[in-house]
């Protein structure tokens, strides 16, 4: 059985989380992203606490993807270390994951 990930990535704008999110669609790593852009981040960075605004791109892909996925947006990231946090999909709906299963084989 095929196991699915859901990748919450934080990212320093709207523009980066849409550029990350279209090569992660267009190279089939993720079936499906979406950007949530407007959260504020509160954080310790460098011995400091930080505030920023950023925004945040969830990707749905296989779990199998998620090495590659990983180092794409790596690769791809204006951040020294980018928050990039796999969940696994324990329940959903099985035509939504038959889809997501499809749109990552590539």
């Amino acid at each position: 059985m095929t196991e699915f990930r859901f990748v919450y990535i934080t990212t320093k704008d709207r523009e980066e989380a849409r550029r990350i999110g279209r090569l992660l669609v267009e190279s089939r790593l993720a079936a499906c992203v979406n950007v949530i852009d407007g959260m504020e981040s509160i954080y310790h960075w460098r011995g400091e606490i930080c505030e920023d605004s950023e925004a945040v791109l969830i990707a749905k892909t296989r779990a199998a993807l998620l090495p590659d996925l990983i180092d794409r947006v790596k690769t791809e990231h204006s951040y020294d270390c980018p928050c990039i946090v796999a969940l696994s999909i324990t329940a959903a709906h099985q035509p939504y994951l038959n889809w997501l299963q499809k749109e990552t084989a590539g």
